[in-house]
């Protein structure tokens, strides 16, 4: 491992120890997994109404047993629409902003991938960069991570935003691309990412990676990726497992994203299974149980 704990204010992950949670927090009206906090179609809330709501999602999720809370104003979902820098400011700041000061000691994640949104979110009060493009979307974005000394999450992502497959029922999914050799062509490709954050100044220390299921895979590559997910963990980084009600899940069980909750589980706990560190999901409650369970069975101490 290049670190076996890593420090973020008074906090402490100690890898190999337990699964940590991170409860995700969309700001959007466009979330695939209809969980957004804003309304759809977008309208202006009343006044403080967005916090009110993300407030309360944050104590459900803190109680529940998420030890990050991981904030997005821009959904990912395939065929969703772009946000600029200004609205997603003007979305997610004011969120960390309340939650920071009701939850002083909360871990906040903040998921972008643009250095403008970033900043504005380190100046609010979150402590870790989420990004779904891995440093690759914004130039400036990795020497704002250096600058603030903030953990790095860096995602694979293959996604073409041309290709999406649109099924009704089930949600629209990514084409899957190409790969000659997935498990190797994406560490491959997380190290390179790896590499512009360490040119950045980014400590080595401070970088988790994320295989990026869901983003630019087909629905085998998927379930691959996550059974063969110790050797990305054998890349020596802490790891982030996102499958929470993602569509390979919905196509596997032939079931829409709010049925989705025991297939998340399978995930969840044979990602625990093949060294995850972190899973990311809507679920907060069920899941922190199943990281939990999981976590008796196959880890020590």
């Amino acid at each position: 491992m290049k670190s076996d704990s890593l420090k973020v204010g008074n906090f402490t992950f100690q890898w190999g120890s337990r699964t940590y949670v991170m409860g995700i927090l969309n700001v959007t009206p466009d979330s695939f997994s209809g969980d957004g906090l804003l309304p759809s179609p977008p309208a202006p809330l009343p006044k403080g109404e967005g916090s009110k709501h993300a407030l309360e999602q944050a104590k459900y999720f803190l109680d529940n047993g998420a030890d990050i809370l991981d904030i997005g104003g821009e959904s990912t979902r395939p065929g969703s629409q772009p946000v600029n820098a200004k609205d997603e400011i003007e979305r997610v700041v004011p969120i960390i902003q309340a939650i920071r000061k009701n939850f002083p000691e909360a871990m906040i994640s903040i998921d972008t991938s643009k250095a403008e949104v970033a900043e504005a979110g380190f100046n609010a009060g979150a402590n870790i960069l989420n990004d779904v493009w891995s440093l690759r979307a914004d130039p400036q974005l990795a020497s704002v991570a250096a600058a603030f000394r903030v953990p790095v999450i860096l995602m694979h992502n293959r996604s073409n935003p041309a290709s999406v497959e649109v099924r009704e029922r089930l949600g629209n999914a990514f084409v899957g691309s190409e790969y000659e050799n997935l498990i190797e062509d994406v560490k491959r490709e997380l190290l390179a990412s790896v590499e512009i954050a360490v040119q950045a100044g980014v400590e080595e220390k401070r970088l988790l990676v994320d295989p990026g299921i869901g983003f630019g895979k087909k629905r085998e590559h998927n379930l691959e990726l996550i059974n063969r997910l110790d050797e990305i963990r054998a890349l020596g980084y802490p790891v982030l497992l996102g499958s929470s009600r993602k569509s390979f899940i919905g196509f596997t069980l032939d079931l829409p994203a709010d049925q989705r909750v025991e297939g998340t589980a399978a995930t969840v706990a044979v990602g625990i299974a093949r060294g995850a560190d972190i899973v990311r999901v809507h679920d907060v409650k069920e899941m922190a149980r199943v990281a939990k369970m999981t976590d008796a069975i196959v880890r020590k101490g």
